[in-house]
């Protein structure tokens, strides 16, 4: 087993007022390469803050002749192409950075084991354990694990009465990331054709819960909305309780758009923006989005009925994010499904960025959430 990407798990929100400590005018990139584009975010620390100095996305499709925002499936020197690419063309100067392993490439999920188990005893267990997840030799994957915190472990059933049932058994629940050592080698592989030099990798899941949560103790989803997938997570005071992936992606309405309309995929991803789930501005492009976010909320909704039965909690709020997140009348379709707060995320308002800029980066915001919270791990 390849032990040598230990913390690709982030763990803690914490408050960014205090997460720099010292000072430098070293800049950091942070690196998210999708399944349709390369988004790269650079920041610097300065007076205590993250200061937003470039920011940059490219589509990944001409590099597979293909349109723009199709989903790609390229080699590792077309793919090390278009980020030289996108860092030329962003300005940017930064010569370290963090990249991201997409959650679709991974696996996360929690072990129950025993109470008592300690971090040398784990060594052995959880890749034995693991194996029962892991549908490939454990010798072809890299694993990192966190015991979550025992406060952050009780749960009671909604059906216990305190009075008569008896004491649930004491357990120790570990998170576990799997990462494929197949998808490390191809990423270094892109990296070594650049500039960037990194030794560190991180799974998207915890770049979103960096740049995307605020310090939330309560139960949250985050609903990260991609081209290809749709990644439901559920964050409670910090931590990764329920991970699952839907798949169903913002490409596949625009597919859809492009078949009933019979017009090409780049003329219906433009009608897919300006229509999005407006029945009035266009009822048959609007049902055709309708079916998409209705198969997702379905799926979600017992995602998080699951959690709620097992945990007795309820979630608290609903953050949105993802390229897909800005598909128009989706936050208010959200809202009406679930009827809890929701928010469409905003990384950028972590960062020091010229005032003229604000419109622009909270509109772009939820497509660089994973690259902002790679650059801002870098900064602690």
């Amino acid at each position: 087993m390849d032990t040598s990407l230990k913390k690709i798990i982030s763990t803690g929100l914490g408050n960014l007022s205090h997460m720099f400590s010292g000072e430098t005018s070293k800049s950091f990139l942070g690196i998210d390469i999708g399944s349709s584009a390369i988004k790269v975010v650079q920041l610097k620390k300065s007076k205590g803050k993250a200061v937003l100095e470039t920011y940059g996305a490219l589509s990944l499709g001409p590099y597979g002749n293909t349109d723009i925002g199709t989903v790609t499936n390229l080699e590792s020197k077309d793919i090390a192409r278009a980020l030289i690419d996108v860092i030329k063309e962003s300005n940017v100067t930064a010569t370290a950075g963090t990249i991201s392993i997409p959650s679709s490439s991974s696996l996360i999920f929690t072990l129950s084991l025993p109470a008592k188990v300690n971090q040398e005893q784990l060594v052995t267990i959880v890749p034995t354990e693991a194996r029962k997840y892991i549908p490939v030799p454990i010798s072809e994957v890299s694993l990192d694990w966190f015991i979550i915190p025992e406060e952050e472990n009780k749960s009671v059933p909604l059906s216990s009465d305190p009075t008569t049932a008896p004491p649930a058994e004491a357990k120790t629940e570990v998170l576990v990331v799997a990462i494929h050592n197949d998808i490390i080698t191809r990423f270094q592989d892109v990296l070594s054709a650049t500039s960037i030099t990194s030794n560190n990798y991180e799974m998207e899941i915890f770049s979103l819960i960096r740049s995307a949560l605020d310090n939330e103790l309560t139960p949250t989803l985050l609903m990260d909305f991609g081209a290809q997938k749709t990644k439901i997570s559920i964050i409670e005071g910090g931590l990764v309780r329920v991970f699952h992936i839907i798949n169903r992606g913002a490409q596949d309405i625009t597919k859809n758009i492009s078949q009933s309309q019979s017009i090409s995929f780049t003329e219906a991803e433009k009608l897919k923006r300006s229509v999005g789930l407006d029945s009035k501005a266009n009822e048959q492009v609007a049902d055709i989005a309708r079916l998409y976010t209705d198969y997702i909320f379905s799926d979600t909704k017992n995602v998080v009925l699951n959690y709620e039965k097992k945990y007795n909690k309820k979630i608290q709020k609903i953050i949105l994010t993802g390229g897909g997140a800005l598909l128009k009348g989706l936050h208010d379709k959200v809202k009406d499904a679930f009827e809890i707060e929701v928010i469409i995320s905003n990384p950028f308002s972590r960062t020091e960025a010229p005032a003229f800029l604000d419109e622009v980066l909270q509109i772009s915001g939820p497509e660089f959430t994973v690259a902002v919270g790679l650059a801002l791990r870098e900064l602690n």
